[in-house]
């Protein structure tokens, strides 16, 4: 079925690639992006798993209605996380090499 020494070369290249994601997955936490909203009025800053780690309101955006920040506060959240998942594939793909195409992985 496998030409000789097929079979340990094929999981040697797997078990390499296990361990180059498993790398791949720590660093995420080093990678940090921000997502803006109003102008700039409201930074959300996530790393690379997906945490949100910050969330900075401008004093001048206080003087506004509860309801508008709310929902300035979730489009920044909601950037941030798109970038998140953006710099994360791009991590992973790195790792495997783009052997892993568009497949997601669960929790990335």
């Amino acid at each position: 079925m496998f030409p000789k020494g097929g079979m340990g070369k094929l999981m040697k290249q797997a078990q390499e690639m296990q361990e180059k994601m498993a790398k791949a997955q720590e660093e995420l936490g080093g990678i940090e992006v921000e997502g803006q909203s109003g102008g700039g009025m409201i930074t959300a800053l996530v790393n690379g798993k997906k945490e949100l780690l910050s969330l900075k309101i401008e004093d001048e955006i206080l003087e506004e209605d509860k309801e508008m920040i709310e929902d300035l506060v979730v489009a920044a959240v909601n950037q941030a996380l798109q970038n998140a998942t953006k710099a994360a594939d791009e991590k992973m793909n790195s790792a495997t090499g783009g052997m892993m195409g568009n497949m997601k992985i669960p929790g990335m």
